[in-house]
């Protein structure tokens, strides 16, 4: 191309996105785009939010004959004053900017202690997605009302006096989604109905409706029993012992949690049929779960094993695992966490850490208590998890008979698990001795095996399969998982798999990533279908430790951030709780092998904790992946990169 036709690139080609911009140009990145229900359960969700807060009993949707939808609900209404900062009404900054609401007020005095909403992009993103949307506020004796096309004012605001047939208070939020950026405009019922009636299950006494203007239809769910009516409504089977269900709050003189802070919970036990699991979290469905459920597990599995031995039940040689307790429990979960952290802005999944302690720490004492005063039902119990653990143990086994013995040595450096489970087993694949030795003191000897890799794994891209095997470290990973070399349309024997997991395990900077490719496209290229059945998995190590200060009646801490997005958040965690800035120490970790066996397990390889990413092809088909990868992985393909680099360079985070 003649470089006077190409181009320019200057101080004015740099854009700058402003307000709801970033929302309508990249709505998948904040909401769910196969359909608009996650950005209606927004609305719902702060419903929900003044109802958890004690304001309201009662919360109404209503699906309109022209697809649009109401939620009404009998809080405090939003403040339609100015805001003293921005000088614009507080009504309408809630819809239009991304990181405005009452839920960044977190602790004594704010005005929502417990809340879904901690993002700040909730609503707004809600009226960015929608044709229009009508806000309509009631409090102080007065109605505001407001309209909106796609997340600008159209209607600025206007108050009136309530009159007669006013509501006191309370808000009213009408949602027209817009088709544009969905898959799908209509709305999936079944998925609403569930949402609506978990609302009501996890809130007694309030009641919540779900009316259709088209059809006239009306259902309204009120629970005054709560989680046990819920989960005995859904169990599948009877179950084996009584319904399990209890509560524990941390009080303002808790040592590790804020007041408030805690759970309520109901579990069933089953022999057959699908068990039921749901989770929230302040509210919120959590369909992914997250830390609050490894809680549940984490403090199920010490009473039951507690019982176990405190009762002398376990027959010789066998081991009970946190798995064979939780195999057949059913449960609703519902947490309440101060400042909760969540895995992407749909908040399927909770990642706080300390709610695993959170949990624990009182599922543990109340499930230990409640066997030992129904002896009965605790040997039942106990009966159900010594079973699934010898049903495991035999599966093992069996597993180890059928390969023979004619599988190759495994290598010298492997460091191999006890356990033969498939289901439980997961070897990592660790860059550097330095951090083997590590990750060889720090992991879990029963089901996590460690592999070291020296240096950087040969690129195989254009490796033929019948030389793969003079690469030493090839040959090892090869043998340790027990797979041959194959190809995208081979049928390759996976029963000699020896572990359900392989796990890539690098450094979190560039030379780490590097490695992660390396490794990612042998996998890609020589063992497909270990991706394709769901196998292989990346493990994400944290560049940062936070050494936080004593801040009241909590105890010094370390925090662990993965990038400089939770580092930040981390930071400004600790402002809110009051200490002094400057007050913390940030280190950067330069690699695994600077962290101690204690901390790559309290941050890398503890499954109740950890971050572990599967591996998938995504949305795109195996030749446009193979495409790609060719462009990234070939060695004649210089030119293609440098046109991709150019293409897609502004997307690219340097880590200098």
């Amino acid at each position: 191309m003649n470089a006077n036709t190409s181009p320019q690139y200057s101080e004015s080609s740099i854009r700058v996105l402003k307000g709801l911009e970033p929302v309508k140009q990249r709505p998948g990145m904040y909401t769910r785009t196969d359909n608009p229900l996650h950005i209606v359960q927004e609305v719902i969700d702060n419903a929900a939010d003044e109802a958890l807060a004690g304001h309201g009993r009662r919360i109404g949707v209503l699906v309109h004959a022209d697809g649009s939808v109401s939620v009404e609900d009998e809080g405090r209404g939003i403040p339609f004053g100015l805001h003293p900062q921005e000088k614009a009404p507080v009504i309408e900054l809630v819809f239009t900017r991304l990181h405005a609401g009452g839920k960044f007020d977190k602790g004594q005095g704010g005005a929502y202690s417990f809340s879904g909403g901690l993002h700040g992009v909730g609503v707004s993103v809600t009226n960015a997605l929608s044709r229009q949307l009508e806000v309509s506020s009631y409090r102080d004796g007065q109605v505001a009302s407001l309209i909106f096309s796609g997340g600008d004012v159209v209607q600025p605001l206007k108050l009136r006096k309530a009159g007669s047939g006013d509501r006191s208070q309370g808000t009213v939020v009408r949602v027209w989604p817009d088709p544009r950026y969905f898959d799908s405009p209509a709305l999936p019922q079944a998925e609403l109905l569930h949402l609506l009636r978990s609302k009501a299950v996890l809130m007694p006494g309030v009641s919540v409706s779900l009316s259709h203007e088209k059809t006239g239809e009306r259902q309204t769910w009120l629970y005054k029993g709560g989680l046990r009516d819920y989960l005995m409504q859904t169990l599948q089977a009877d179950p084996v012992i009584p319904l399990f269900e209890a509560e524990g709050f941390a009080d303002a003189s808790h040592d590790n949690f804020a007041d408030g802070e805690g759970a309520t919970w109901c579990v069933a036990f089953t022999e057959e049929g699908q068990p039921v699991r749901e989770s929230y979290v302040n509210l919120i469905p959590t369909t992914a779960g997250g830390t609050h459920e490894s809680g549940l597990r984490e403090g199920l599995f010490q009473a039951v094993k507690g019982f176990i031995d405190l009762h002398a039940l376990l027959p010789k040689g066998v081991k009970l695992m946190p798995e064979d307790v939780f195999a057949r429990a059913s449960y609703v979960l519902s947490a309440k966490v101060l400042d909760p952290q969540f895995q992407g802005q749909v908040k399927e999944r909770l990642n706080s850490r300390d709610a695993v302690r959170l949990v624990s720490s009182f599922v543990r004492p109340a499930l230990e208590l409640w066997l030992n005063a129904h002896v009965d039902y605790g040997r039942k119990l106990a009966e159900l998890a010594i079973r699934a653990a010898q049903t495991r143990q035999r599966a093992g086994q069996k597993v180890e008979k059928r390969k023979g013995s004619g599988v190759a040595v495994l290598p010298g450096k492997l460091t191999d698990c006890e356990s033969r489970d498939l289901s439980l087993n997961e070897v990592f694949l660790v860059e550097g001795d330095s951090a083997g030795g590590s990750a060889k003191m720090g992991r879990d000897k029963e089901t996590q095996a460690i592999l070291p890799l020296r240096g950087k794994v040969l690129n195989t891209w254009e490796v033929e399969r019948d030389r793969l095997f003079a690469n030493t470290e090839i040959h090892d990973i090869s043998v340790a998982i027990g797979v041959d070399p194959h190809g995208a349309g081979d049928e390759p024997d996976l029963s000699g798999l020896r572990y359900g997991k392989v796990c890539i395990l690098s450094d979190a900077d560039v030379d780490g990533s590097h490695i992660q490719v390396l490794l990612l496209t042998l996998f890609f290229r020589h063992f497909p279908k270990l991706i394709d059945r769901g196998h292989v998995y990346i493990a994400r190590p944290p560049l940062f430790r936070v050494d936080a200060p004593a801040r009241g009646k909590k105890p010094a801490a370390k925090m662990y951030a993965l990038d400089e997005g939770e580092l930040t958040a981390i930071l400004d965690k600790l402002r809110k709780e009051g200490v002094r800035e400057g007050a913390w120490t940030i280190s950067r970790f330069k690699g695994l092998g600077e962290m101690s066996a204690e901390q790559l397990w309290e941050t890398t390889l503890n499954p109740d904790i950890r971050r572990l990413l599967q591996v998938s092809l995504g949305s795109l088909d195996l030749p446009q992946t193979e495409q790609l990868m060719s462009k990234l992985m070939g060695k004649g393909e210089a030119l293609a990169r440098r046109e991709l680099m150019e293409l897609h360079g502004d997307r690219i985070e340097i880590d200098i």
